[in-house]
């Protein structure tokens, strides 16, 4: 059966899915509760703080930047947070994996009792692996998030240099590498830069033109299409 804190969570997450007003009535759907049970809960949830905008006809949202307390994480949250922590402490850079130790300490010690003693004796474990410097991973992360332009010295796979402007916004982590993606100024495209194959790193001052969300958009709309292609040329 579920708990009330947990209803009150489900509430939570509906609307922390939503940048649009949700209807009472989805909610109650998505919850399996009634109408009034749904007008109690957003109740209950305003007085505990949270930053509930509407009313009962014109659908209800989540004020952005409102955070769930770390007590309302589920067991089964808790685990996943805590395995995923792991996994990116024994394979991370440095400095990512030291953000993942410190990011867990932080959260169990808002924990209640029973969930903290789940996150720091979870039989979850990850196995060590393989650890490189990977001294640009920082900087590169630091020009993701503040949309900045990056010029890199980068060595394709026959060992030719090439300088380059990119614009830098995702990231992809494999096990034995890490790879940029980024909008090239030389080759006015979306190419992919192995970490390990950058022999110089320098985020610059000026930032890129377009949205990284809308670099991304693009990027992922454009590898779709390729895959739909490249499933048609083998059918």
């Amino acid at each position: 059966m579920t708990t009330r804190s947990e209803r009150l969570l489900a509430v939570l997450q509906i609307l922390r899915r939503h940048r649009h007003p949700v209807a009472a009535q989805r909610i109650a759907e998505e919850t399996g509760t009634s109408l009034r049970t749904v007008y109690r809960d957003i109740d209950a949830l305003r007085a505990q703080g949270a930053a509930i905008e509407g009313e009962a006809g014109l659908g209800y949202v989540l004020r952005p930047g409102f955070l769930l307390p770390p007590l309302m994480f589920t067991e089964d949250e808790i685990e996943a947070l805590v395995l995923g922590a792991r996994l990116v402490a024994a394979r991370g850079d440095p400095a990512l994996s030291a953000a993942a130790i410190e990011a867990v300490a932080r959260i169990g010690a808002v924990l209640p009792g029973a969930l903290r003693d789940l996150a720091e004796t979870s039989a979850l474990l990850v196995p060590p692996g393989p650890r490189r410097d990977a001294p640009f991973m920082a900087g590169l992360r630091s020009a993701i998030r503040a949309e900045r332009k990056v010029a890199i010295r980068y060595r394709d796979k026959a060992g030719t240099e090439t300088e380059r402007i990119v614009w830098p916004f995702a990231m992809g982590f494999f096990d034995s590498v890490q790879v940029l993606v980024a909008w090239c100024e030389t080759r006015q495209a979306v190419r992919h830069f192995r970490e390990d194959r950058i022999a110089t790193c320098a985020v610059l001052d000026a930032r890129y033109p377009q949205r990284r969300a809308r670099l991304m958009r693009d990027w992922v709309a454009a590898e779709k299409i390729r895959a739909l292609g490249a499933t048609a040329d083998r059918s």
